[in-house]
């Protein structure tokens, strides 16, 4: 059961490195189209010019530090941070809006708002319990 408790935080991280990573590359690759979603976005317009860049940065950097052990605990805050941002935001625009532009790129654009919606919920208490789990049972890193 030890073993259990260490390896679902790294099975988590592995999970949010690849999702991250994918999704970056996604809005990387098609990055024109993921600027006129977000400035088409009623929330976000505001920030068009450089809200694109720094969310692909941060997913990269989140990424980045869930991939070593010394630095997974701020990988997996990060996480929880940036998916419970994705997330409120996917709320208020499902709460608000009638005209909702997705700019999460790839696969992720064919869900629903509202599957995205319990994916990222998902997501956070995926985060939650790596941190929790990597916080309790992994030896510091050296």
């Amino acid at each position: 059961m030890k073993y259990l408790k260490k390896i679902i935080p790294f099975a988590v991280s592995v999970f949010f490195v690849i999702l991250f990573c994918y999704a970056a590359i996604s809005k990387a690759l098609d990055f024109e189209n993921f600027q006129v979603q977000i400035s088409a976005s009623p929330l976000l317009n505001g920030f068009s010019q450089f809200l694109p860049y720094t969310i692909i940065i941060v997913e990269f950097l989140g990424a980045g530090l869930l991939c070593y052990r010394k630095t997974r605990n701020i990988g997996l805050v990060g996480s929880f941070v940036l998916m419970i941002a994705f997330t409120g935001y996917i709320a208020l625009l499902l709460s608000t809006s009638k005209n909702l532009p997705c700019s999460c790129g790839g696969i992720l654009e064919k869900m629903s708002w509202h599957q995205h919606l319990y994916f990222n919920i998902g997501c956070v208490i995926l985060s939650v319990i790596a941190l929790g789990l990597n916080l309790k049972y992994s030896r510091p890193a050296d």
